[in-house]
């Protein structure tokens, strides 16, 4: 595997986006289960080991920038949902949403359903859904001006000077310049590996209707689509029956032992995927292999390193999460809104996926998705009936 120092830095970046922004979630939803604090180091064991090793075999295999996450979605729900039940019978409702997952991957219906989505519109999808990381990358300025225009200073040096090195230089910067002000929050940081807790599952007519089918349609509308959409907006063409199968026999194999959900990437996945990673799209794959990598050591090493990522500022990630993103929401931007017929449902599309509504336990990626489609098929139908 190459040693390219902008793949390594992906992977980096992109784990560590993924750790800060949501691992509280995962930490509040085992408390909600009930877990204790080995079953918690158990779960960010799990979850770790489970997304380390798919990321690194799917991308090897595949030859792609294959990224697997935890559904944060999912945590989110589960916060709310697990209080009413047992540890065992969550667990029991984890090995029945994976299982879903995996029969949607293996029936096929997943991907006939991801191929009748127009370019334009799951372009739209995308950009609205990583929108948010460029509008907060400049709320920064008024809590700290000094970070983000240095920042800024060394990305576009970075882009003019030295292209493919350029979040090398963001990265490091931000870094030197937390370092220097004293704001690395190191000190709590002890290092402890951390062992799975197998917890026997329960199964329950209330846990399912509660807890199962929710999570299912939850990862699935949230997270797999537009971890899909992603490949493609970047030329991939992945086998999309094969991966959802991974992510959902991933997660039978784990439930157990707190593998809530696992699911395709979208966000961190954008990070392996721009042109500062590699110029040539097919050899970007081994950003994915570190950001794998990166995950087996989060997962070996459970609450400590989630400790170690919450010791950088909030805002040296918001300000390295969204010029990581810059150029996938410019490049989305453009693909969505390059053609004149699509161009009214592709702008619907982004502005609802933008809004970050949730209704009837659907996302804004979804939601989206659904209105902009129908206006694509309502503006598309009397074309092709004049041409006949």
């Amino acid at each position: 595997m190459p040693f390219a120092l902008p793949h390594i830095v992906a992977g980096f970046i992109a784990v560590m986006v993924g750790y800060t922004s949501s691992v509280i979630l995962i930490i509040q939803a085992a408390t909600a289960a009930g877990a204790d604090a080995a079953q918690v180091a158990s779960w960010l064991w799990t979850l770790g080991i489970g997304m380390g090793s798919s990321c690194i075999g799917l991308s090897l295999y595949y030859r792609i920038p294959v990224l697997t996450a935890w559904s944060t979605p999912g945590a989110a729900l589960l916060i709310t949902s697990l209080g009413d039940f047992s540890l065992a019978e969550a667990i029991g409702a984890f090995i029945i949403s994976s299982l879903l997952i995996t029969l949607c991957g293996i029936s096929g219906w997943f991907d006939r359903l991801m191929r009748h989505i127009p370019a334009p519109l799951a372009a739209a999808m995308l950009a609205g859904v990583l929108l948010r990381f460029g509008l907060d990358l400049f709320k920064v300025a008024p809590q700290d001006p000094l970070l983000l225009g240095s920042l800024l200073l060394a990305f576009l040096l970075g882009r003019h000077l030295w292209p493919r090195y350029t979040m090398v230089l963001v990265l490091m910067s931000g870094i030197a310049i937390c370092a220097l002000r004293g704001e690395l929050q190191l000190g709590g940081v002890h290092w402890q590996l951390a062992t799975p807790v197998w917890i026997s599952p329960t199964f329950s007519l209330d846990a399912l209707l509660g807890i199962a089918l929710p999570l299912f349609i939850v990862t699935m509308t949230s997270q797999n689509i537009p971890g899909i959409t992603i490949l493609r907006a970047h030329g991939y063409q992945p086998a999309t029956s094969s991966l959802i199968s991974w992510t959902g026999l991933t997660g039978l194999l784990l439930a157990p032992f707190g593998g809530y959900a696992f699911n395709l990437a979208a966000i961190t996945a954008a990070i392996c995927m721009g042109k500062e990673v590699d110029p040539d799209a097919n050899r970007r794959w081994p950003a994915a292999v570190w950001a794998g990598s990166f995950y087996l050591l989060t997962g070996c090493f459970g609450a400590t390193v989630a400790a170690l990522f919450t010791a950088f500022p909030a805002t040296l990630i918001t300000c390295v999460a969204g010029l990581a993103l810059l150029g996938t929401i410019g490049s989305s931007l453009h693909t969505a809104l390059q053609q004149d017929e699509a161009r009214e449902a592709a702008l619907l599309t982004f502005i609802i996926t933008a809004s970050g509504i949730s209704l009837l336990g659907v996302g804004a990626a979804c939601w989206g998705l659904l209105v902009g489609f129908g206006l694509h098929l309502i503006q598309s139908r009397p074309r092709g009936r004049a041409k006949q």
